[in-house]
């Protein structure tokens, strides 16, 4: 599997865009984007990329929530590669599929599963694929520096869940990579929600 950041160069404000190829462009790869940013510069960064003889260079968009810096640009892209569309809000226009917490995708080479993580937003969703230790997040807040928050059920759960996975790369929906420490960065998160439950602070 080959990860790229495509608007890791960009000058204008928009979420990370990333494309996923499979490690060798084989046709049976999935070719996938996930959240297409603000940037249409991306279309031509996207077209000068090796993404395999004869495929399509985007065959499907995954989309890891509906806010406007993460989704800005999905008719270009749309029109100009025509790709399956998922997400799990039903409210943005152009989605094919709509996902639900455990679903399954290929991306790239890879097998990822679909997280239902609301706190960010309702339909905020992380991907997590189990045999790279890969995890995408979105906007979704894995890390969290002090026990001074209110935190969705859901997301709680999904926190302990990955917690006990064996996670090397976390790729954000904004800034760098964290490539190094995964495992004990969300442990610390998850000590500050348990701290948060046991004082009840609540911020709304």
């Amino acid at each position: 599997m080959k990860i790229s950041n495509l608007t890791d160069k960009s000058t204008m404000y928009t979420s990370n865009v990333y494309l996923v190829t499979g490690t060798w462009n084989a046709m049976q790869d999935v070719n996938t984007l996930v959240d297409v940013g603000m940037d249409q510069s991306i279309v031509n960064t996207i077209n000068e990329y090796s993404t395999g003889v004869g495929k399509t260079r985007v065959e499907q968009v995954v989309l890891t929530h509906s806010h406007s810096d993460h989704i800005g640009i999905l008719h270009l892209i749309r029109e100009v590669f025509h790709p399956r569309v998922y997400a799990f809000s039903p409210y943005i226009g152009g989605v094919d599929h709509l996902l639900k917490d455990g679903d399954q995708l290929k991306m790239g080479d890879r097998i990822f599963e679909v997280y239902h993580t609301p706190g960010h937003s309702d339909d905020s969703i992380c991907l997590f694929c189990h045999s790279e230790g890969v995890l995408f997040t979105g906007d979704t807040s894995v890390v969290i520096q002090s026990p001074d928050g209110y935190f969705n059920p859901n997301f709680v759960r999904v926190m302990e869940h990955l917690c006990l996975k064996d996670i090397c790369a976390i790729y954000f929906g904004h800034g760098d990579p964290k490539i190094t420490e995964c495992k004990e960065l969300l442990n610390n998160s998850m000590k500050n929600i348990l701290k948060t439950q046991a004082t009840g602070i609540e911020e709304i």
